[in-house]
């Protein structure tokens, strides 16, 4: 069942070693994350699963490990050979700094069908009693005329109706077409959430886009998530 859930992006600039100088731009971001992985533990959950979109499918156990390099910095995240992708290399970033450990790691296609991200967020609901998922997604990549994609008026309404589902509890219908012209890579893991089910309370506690890349941060609970 589950339980908690929490919601954040994931940025190569996440991580201030690569941000360098403009580190200090982010914090605000880097706070609002520790809030939101914060809650998970106090969900009292007996897995924590960690959710990112990928180019393709994956499973991960506990100590598989992320590297920067492709985005050139010399960062690590674990030991070992790194295999995990950039959202989930994130996501083990963000554990680590509350001292907190994943249970799993789960890499989503980011063309994955609705219904193949359903019958993926039904399963991890389902894999212990208490689950709390850390769910790591973009937003649009095409606000304005300094983003990645340039400026697409389709994009800021697009971001905005996640940003209020989040905020009740929820996730949006999200066309995957629409997704890819739109450059949103958070899509298909949104979407294993909303397959995970559960009636929970939302509460965003960031969403801005300062380089013109949608980054929203939600902290989702159950009414009943206290720890037995």
């Amino acid at each position: 069942m589950l339980v908690a859930a929490a919601v954040c992006p994931h940025p190569p600039l996440l991580f201030p070693e690569l941000a360098g100088e403009a580190a200090p731009e982010l914090d605000g971001l880097r706070d609002a994350c520790a809030v939101a992985v914060g809650g998970l533990r106090e969900a009292g959950p007996e897995a924590v699963l960690v959710v990112g979109g990928a180019t393709r499918a994956g499973a991960y156990g506990p100590h598989a490990a992320g590297s920067l390099a492709p985005w050139g910095a010399d960062v690590l995240v674990g030991a070992g050979q790194p295999v995990l992708p950039l959202s989930l290399t994130a996501g083990r970033w963000l554990l680590d700094r509350e001292g907190m450990a994943a249970t799993a790691f789960h890499a989503v296609p980011f063309d994955a069908s609705e219904e193949e991200c359903a019958r993926l967020g039904a399963r991890l609901a389902e894999e212990h009693d208490r689950v709390a998922l850390l769910v790591m997604a973009d937003g649009s990549a095409r606000l304005t005329e300094k983003s990645p994609g340039y400026l697409d008026p389709r994009a800021l309404p697009y971001d905005a109706e996640i940003v209020e589902a989040l905020g009740r509890g929820e996730v949006p219908e999200l066309d995957r077409g629409q997704a890819e012209e739109l450059w949103v890579q958070g899509r298909a893991a949104l979407r294993v959430l909303a397959g995970a089910g559960g009636r929970l309370d939302g509460r965003v506690l960031y969403a801005d886009a300062p380089y013109g890349v949608g980054y929203f941060v939600a902290a989702l609970a159950s009414r009943a998530s206290t720890a037995p």
